[in-house]
Formats: structure tokens, C-alpha cells, sequence
């Protein structure tokens, strides 16, 4: 119906009378959110370090365990087993600080086996709530010594 009809002047509203029943409504929608996006942000951080960690002890103790497989001896495989396996860590961003390498020669001999064990310890105190808060991720690798391969510095 048409105002002029009914000699009645239209409702006046304003933007107070409005929003008068929703005032704080948004503040209140924002408190109950944030610790959820908050928590959410530090859970999707949490997780890429932890990945990115263990991708990273997974490919180190792959390459300790196989240098140690084609080493030409003991000797020379301890050594080289060390030195890949701190290189692949420090390739995926490992702190040498934090990581550890053990490698078993498993006797060394023809057709045995070598095992790599590698472990990384995850800080998480640059993320808030979480104190000294530490993560430890580990990866172990046996690799096959090859039956024909020559060898020297061992019995045969």
C-alpha cells in the first residue's frame, strides 16, 4: 500500500535501530573463531615440519645404509655411510645439531645386510603454546649387500 493512501508517514529507521539487537554479535563471532583458526594455522605448521622432517631422516638413512652396501670395505663404508647420511640430511634442511645417525655393517659380509637408523629431533617453540615442546621423527634402512660384488680389506 501506498503511504499517501493511508495518511500515515513511513516507519523511520536508522542504522542505530538496526543494529541495536546485533550490537557485539560480530566481536563475539570473532572470540569464538580465532582460537579455532589460530589452532588450525599452528596444527597445518606443525604438520609441514613433521613431513618435511621425515622426509628428510627417511632419505638420510637410505643413503648411510646403500654407501654402506657398496663400500669396498668396512672401513671405507663407515665412513662413507657418515658422510651421505649427513649430507641427504643437511640437503632437506636438518639441523646437524639435532640429527643422529647409526649404521650396522651386519658382519659386512657377501649377501648380508646393513642397517642405517637415522633420527631427528622437531622444535616447536617458536610456535606459541607449545613451550620446549619437541617432536622426535626416526626412519631405519636395511640395504642388501650384493653376493657378487668384490670386495677388499675382509674375508671374501
Amino acid at each position: 500500500m501506498d503511504h499517501e493512501m493511508t495518511g500515515r508517514a513511513p516507519p523511520r529507521t536508522n542504522l542505530r535501530t538496526l543494529l541495536r539487537g546485533e550490537r557485539g554479535s560480530s566481536l563475539v563471532e570473532a572470540a569464538l573463531v580465532l582460537p579455532v583458526v589460530v589452532a588450525l594455522a599452528m596444527g597445518v605448521v606443525m604438520a609441514g615440519r613433521v613431513v618435511q622432517a621425515k622426509i628428510g631422516v627417511q632419505a638420510a638413512a637410505r643413503e648411510a645404509a646403500r654407501a654402506m652396501a657398496v663400500a669396498p670395505s668396512p672401513w671405507e663404508g663407515s665412513s662413507a655411510a657418515w658422510t651421505y647420511g649427513q649430507s641427504a640430511a643437511l640437503a632437506h634442511g636438518l639441523s646437524p645439531a639435532r640429527f643422529s645417525l647409526y649404521v650396522d655393517n651386519g658382519g659386512f659380509a657377501r649377501g648380508g645386510t646393513v642397517r642405517a637408523a637415522a633420527w631427528y629431533w622437531i622444535q616447536l617453540a617458536d610456535l606459541p603454546f607449545l613451550g620446549r615442546y619437541q617432536l622426535m621423527v626416526s626412519s631405519t634402512h636395511i640395504e642388501r649387500i650384493e653376493l657378487y660384488r668384490a670386495r677388499s680389506g675382509g674375508p671374501p
